[in-house]
């Protein structure tokens, strides 16, 4: 599996009798909607050298930013994860590995998703000081504040993060 970024989501749909009977027999396929995925399907199963070739699997996939869609993934969900992946990126893939497939809703994401950091304590530190204001107060004040046990009190309930293959992470609310 491929954890390449930047490119259009694509699975490889191979016919599973033809594998059973000593033949690789399938083709890579943009995920770009289910209807072409459908027809995908339909042309490998026709087309394929296997005695009565009837069952499908996802072989391999490229694009999905590392996530598992697994061999038996429906269409219809790598459609919508897809078209997810590519309106929001490897945040979505992140998003989509912690929390499930089946529960990897836009809405959802929207609501969880707080953005990308460098680190869970450049997280914390940037929130610490929007929502507790220090202008003004003296340098000798500020370096008393552990930004980093603050960070690991975040993170223990209110948020979790995901490594992005980028760097840094991408921050989430715990819900």
């Amino acid at each position: 599996m491929n954890t390449t970024k930047n490119e259009t989501p694509r699975i490889w749909i191979a016919c599973l009798a033809a594998y059973n009977e000593g033949t690789l027999h399938g083709e890579w396929v943009d995920v770009t909607d289910y209807e072409d995925l459908i027809e995908a399907k339909d042309r490998i199963i026709a087309s394929s050298p296997a005695f009565h070739p009837e069952e499908w699997a996802i072989f391999d996939y490229e694009g999905f930013y590392g996530l598992d869609l697994g061999e038996y993934a429906g269409f219809e969900e790598v459609a919508r994860i897809a078209e997810m992946i590519e309106t929001h990126g490897e945040a979505f893939a992140a998003f989509a590995g912690h929390v499930g497939l089946e529960f990897a809703t836009e809405e959802k994401f929207l609501e969880d998703f707080c953005g990308q950091w460098a680190s869970e304590v450049q997280f914390a530190e940037e929130l610490f000081d929007e929502v507790y204001p220090l202008e003004g107060v003296h340098e000798a004040v500020r370096m008393y504040i552990d930004y980093e046990k603050f960070a690991r009190d975040l993170f223990i309930n209110d948020y979790y993060s995901v490594d992005s293959a980028e760097g840094g992470i991408f921050v989430f609310y715990r819900t």
